[in-house]
C-alpha cells in the first residue's frame, strides 16, 4: 500500500494506492471528502482523501510511512463517509538491501538477466534486470513490489520477455542519489552492507 501527498501539484489530498490497476479502466465513487477507486472488474485499487490536513498533520511530501494511529484516523473518515472498506497498516520497508544469489542470462534477450535476490531472513525475490553490471555476489538496493520510486514510478510484479519479475534492482540515478553516474548500471553496495536492512531514499 502506498500513501502519497503532493500538495503543490495535487492539492490537500492524500492519495492511497492499494493495488496495481494493471492499466484497466477505472471507476470512481465519491462520498463527502472520500473517493474510492475501482477497476471495472470491481477491485479496489486506491483512495483519494480530500482536505487531509483537517485529519492529519503531514510534515513531509512524496511517499509517506503512516503510523497505525494515522491509518485509523483515515479509516474513521472512510467509515463516516459511508464506505465499509478499511485500510491496513503496511510498515514493511519497500527499499531494502539485497544480495544477488544467482544471475543467469535471459534466453530470449541479449541484455536481460534473471536474478534471485535475497532480501531478508532467507526470503528471495526473482527479479529480471537489464543492468550491464549485474552479477552474482553483489549487494544491491531492491525496490520491492509496492514501492514508489523518487520520480513517482510504482513498482509492481510483472513480466519481462515472459519471465516473472517481483521488484527492481535500482541504480543510483533511479534513486536520485547525489552525484549519481549517468551511465547505465545498478548501484553496487559495500560487501559489508546488511541484507534486509532498509535503504532510506531521500525525498
Amino acid at each position: 500500500m502506498i500513501f502519497a501527498y503532493n500538495p503543490a501539484n495535487v492539492g490537500d489530498v492524500l492519495m492511497v494506492i492499494t493495488a496495481d490497476d494493471k492499466n484497466m479502466e477505472q471507476t470512481y465513487e465519491r462520498k463527502e471528502n472520500v473517493v474510492r477507486i475501482k477497476t471495472i472488474d470491481g477491485s479496489v485499487v486506491g483512495w483519494n482523501i480530500f482536505a487531509i490536513s483537517a485529519i492529519l498533520t503531514l510534515k513531509e511530501e512524496g511517499q509517506l510511512q503512516l503510523t497505525q494511529e494515522q491509518v485509523e484516523k483515515i479509516n474513521q473518515e472512510i467509515c463516516q463517509a459511508g464506505f465499509d472498506d478499511r485500510l491496513q497498516v503496511d510498515q514493511e520497508p519497500k527499499f531494502v538491501i539485497g544480495y544477488v544469489k544467482s544471475c543467469q542470462a535471459h534466453k530470449d534477450s541479449d541484455h536481460l538477466s534473471i536474478t534471485q535476490v535475497e532480501i531478508d531472513n532467507g526470503q528471495s525475490l526473482q527479479i529480471v534486470c537489464g543492468a550491464p553490471n549485474i552479477r552474482n555476489d553483489l549487494k544491491v538496493v531492491v525496490a520491492k513490489p509496492g514501492a514508489m520510486m523518487p520520480d513517482g514510478m510504482l513498482i509492481w510484479p510483472g513480466e519481462l520477455r515472459g519471465v516473472a519479475s517481483y521488484g527492481m534492482i535500482c541504480s543510483a540515478r533511479e534513486l536520485q542519489l547525489p552525484d549519481a553516474p549517468q551511465k547505465p548500471g545498478i548501484l553496487e553496495l559495500a560487501s559489508d552492507a546488511v541484507v534486509g536492512q532498509e535503504f532510506i531514499v531521500s525525498k
